[in-house]
């Protein structure tokens, strides 16, 4: 008998699109849908990358440098050090979107059956990196009411055994949008250091903080040879599609390691590549204004939430995402049940069931993450239907 592998069945499925179908389904009906479910900014990607694309002269559309193109690595180079990032286009090895690098970063520091800590809620694909790469996530929760601010070092101390050899960090957080401070960045530096552990330092959402510096994991003195930043252009260009990405570390041994996965992968895609290397030219003010949108959006959305009766939404510090609490008893089934039964005024919303970024069973449960991704009229919409929602759901609590 034909079965598929322990590691396919174990492997899980997204939980920010399970409910798709649902979706798909309402607006058959003639539903109009806010979508509020996932990261895909409608900020329209910079024309000047979408012309240095139409633009590239190539007449044959070969690999790149297992690494990716020399040019675009050597034009990271000037983007990082704008950003008090100090590296050399040897220390990247360009990667099929950010995924991939996280993928890269397991595959070659870690081994079958070590663990990797991650403060929880966390970005739901960790959960299926560490399935393809046979390691065990183990979290540490963080609470909606501290603000999911970083567990204490007690906690880290704790969960820390022979077999723990990274943590992983996302900063500014997906889903929570908490960004951490220069003091929790230290604890972590203090950590890694003592027990001889990497760092997986997720930023793709760097340029998105509102209130607060963000500190890069790269900017932590002393511990360089820890440290493993994974990085995309998706979220920071609007081109999520163009799937390119970043693995960049000082420590010599373990980019040797990744390029041996990146030597199997042969190369990441070429014009991509060309978008991103152009992206690095935008002008110096370019970020202001998309800034100031995702601010203005994300206020919008708080005030909105919070003045919904029974919701709690804390202010996160960046990234376009927020954790709500609401008085539901099931987050996926009062997901679904937006999607299937309810409506009002021919429209609903799509959200995430915060269930699926929690790695501990039964955490999350009256909790879901939205992404303030659409504009301001879009998102007083949707928190109109929520608001109605919440009156008739019949699991309400």
């Amino acid at each position: 008998m034909l079965q598929i592998s322990k590691r396919g069945l174990t492997m899980p499925a997204s939980p920010i699109r399970k409910l798709v179908p649902f979706a798909e389904a309402a607006k058959k009906r003639g539903t109009k849908v806010y979508h509020l479910n996932i990261g895909q900014p409608d900020i329209v990607t910079p024309q000047a990358c979408i012309d240095a694309v139409k633009n590239c002269d190539v007449h044959v559309l070969e690999y790149s440098h297992s690494a990716g193109n020399e040019s675009y690595r050597k034009k990271l180079t000037e983007y990082y050090a704008k950003n008090n990032i100090d590296i050399t286009a040897n220390d990247i090895i360009v990667t099929t979107g950010g995924s991939e690098a996280i993928l890269f970063g397991f595959m070659a520091c870690l081994d079958a059956g070590d663990e990797v800590i991650i403060p929880e809620p966390f970005y739901a694909n960790y959960n299926g990196f560490a399935v393809q790469a046979d390691v065990k996530v183990v979290p540490i929760s963080s609470t909606i009411e501290t603000g999911f601010a970083l567990p204490p070092i007690e906690e880290f101390e704790k969960a820390i055994t022979p077999k723990t050899k990274a943590i992983v960090l996302c900063n500014p957080n997906n889903p929570t949008g908490y960004l951490y401070s220069a003091a929790e960045m230290e604890t972590l530096k203090n950590i890694i250091i003592k027990h001889q552990l990497f760092l997986f330092a997720d930023e793709a959402y760097r340029e998105f903080c509102y209130e607060g510096q963000h500190i890069s994991a790269m900017h932590l003195k002393g511990a360089e040879q820890h440290v493993v930043l994974m990085d995309t252009i998706s979220k920071r260009y609007s081109a999520c599609g163009g799937r390119i990405g970043a693995f960049i570390s000082k420590n010599k041994s373990v980019m040797d390691a990744a390029m041996k996965f990146a030597q199997a992968r042969l190369s990441p895609p070429y014009y991509a590549q060309v978008l991103g290397e152009a992206a690095v030219d935008l002008p110096d003010d370019y970020f202001d204004t998309t800034k100031a949108e995702y601010k203005l959006r994300r206020d919008t959305l708080v005030a909105a939430l919070n003045k919904i009766d029974g919701v709690f939404c804390p202010n996160p510090g960046g990234a376009f995402y927020v954790m709500a609490k609401l008085p539901i008893d099931d987050c996926d089934k009062f997901c679904q049940w937006l999607l299937e039964e309810f409506s009002y005024e021919g429209a609903t919303l799509m959200m995430a069931p915060a269930t699926g970024f929690y790695s501990t069973k039964g955490l999350g449960k009256n909790e879901v993450r939205l992404a303030y991704v659409l504009n301001t009229d879009a998102i007083l919409a949707a928190a109109e239907c929520l608001e109605e929602a919440l009156k008739i759901y019949p699991g309400r609590i």
